[in-house]
């Protein structure tokens, strides 16, 4: 395994690796996103789960809405076939807000737990601020469980600054502290700079949870290279992830850069992205990239073998900041 140099995730005891796993695509054809990744084999999931954590990865995120809980099972089976201790992983999970109350979150956790297989959640979060109580109503809920010991840590996902300043206002009330923040964040998806949420997750000792960190796959260029492959994406998945000729010719040359700079550390444009994205505000971003092959899942851990260093950070800021993505 890797030496990695693990950072602490918020103003937390928890230490993980700036790249992490995340696990949407273990949907298994279940719920929306079910739709837009194709299904994955108990072996392959186990294989990516397993190159991870051979690549120094040491946690992974997941959700009660991927596959209503087929997401949380599937990663649960690969981590004990592959008898990973499990204190030697993070599991970080959602709850789904969207119509429901904030009592849910207590009454759902122990469905949280019994998919994982586990007893506890490192990182519970909200997965986004469309509930129908009010935060300080679900941060409540969250400082009980926190009380409990079925979570260590709290989160939210999608929150605007101010909705984040105020769920850890009112956490940090009931005694816990607010940990994360995970928004859609990349080199071409960089609005949480200008939008307050950046500068204060800064403030608070909040960690950015990058997800989509790879644009949903624009930057790792190979849609550049065989725009062909487009029609072999579902019609769900390109109206998703934004992936027409169009965005293709737009990206191109945040694309190129990448190629660029990567060809100076041997690595790949993919990797390059990630580490750009865990290193160019400090050590406050981590990300979390997913994998359908194991591939993929060694190159994502290997965005960590390296850093970016002399002028290359400030280039492809330059570069990338001139670009405003457009769904």
């Amino acid at each position: 395994m890797r030496k990695i140099e693990y950072r602490r995730l918020g103003t937390s005891e928890l230490f993980v690796s700036p790249v992490g796993l995340g696990c949407v695509q273990f949907s298994g054809r279940k719920g929306l996103s079910g739709l837009l990744w194709p299904p994955l084999g108990a072996q392959e999931i186990r294989e990516i789960v397993r190159v991870s954590v051979a690549g120094g990865v040491n946690w992974f995120d997941t959700a009660e809405l991927y596959g209503w809980g087929e997401s949380e099972k599937a990663l649960s089976r690969a981590l004990g076939e592959l008898n990973i201790p499990r204190e030697s992983v993070a599991i970080a999970t959602k709850w789904w807000p969207a119509l429901r109350r904030a009592g849910s979150i207590g009454k759902t956790i122990d469905d949280r737990l019994r998919y994982l297989g586990t007893d506890y959640i490192d990182l519970h979060q909200i997965h986004n601020p469309f509930s129908v109580s009010p935060v300080g109503s679900q941060m409540r809920e969250m400082a009980k469980l926190a009380s409990s010991g079925k979570v260590r840590y709290a989160g939210v996902s999608n929150f605007s600054a101010d909705r984040m300043r105020k769920a850890h206002l009112e956490l940090s009330r009931l005694g816990p502290a607010l940990v994360s923040n995970q928004v859609n964040y990349s080199l071409l998806r960089r609005e949480i700079e200008s939008n307050g949420v950046m500068e204060a997750a800064k403030d608070l000792g909040v960690s950015i949870i990058a997800y989509s960190p790879l644009a949903r796959g624009l930057l790792t260029g190979k849609f550049h290279d065989r725009p062909e492959t487009l029609r072999e994406r579902n019609f769900f998945r390109r109206f998703y992830s934004s992936l027409n000729e169009t965005n293709l010719e737009r990206t191109r040359p945040v694309v190129e850069a990448l190629r660029t700079v990567a060809e100076k550390y041997g690595a790949t444009p993919s990797q390059v992205a990630l580490n750009w994205l865990m290193n160019f505000h400090g050590e406050c971003v981590v990300v979390i990239p997913g994998a359908t092959s194991p591939a993929q899942a060694g190159d994502n851990a290997g965005a960590m073998d390296f850093r970016l260093s002399v002028d290359d950070p400030s280039y492809l800021d330059e570069v990338s900041a001139k670009f405003r993505f457009r769904d």
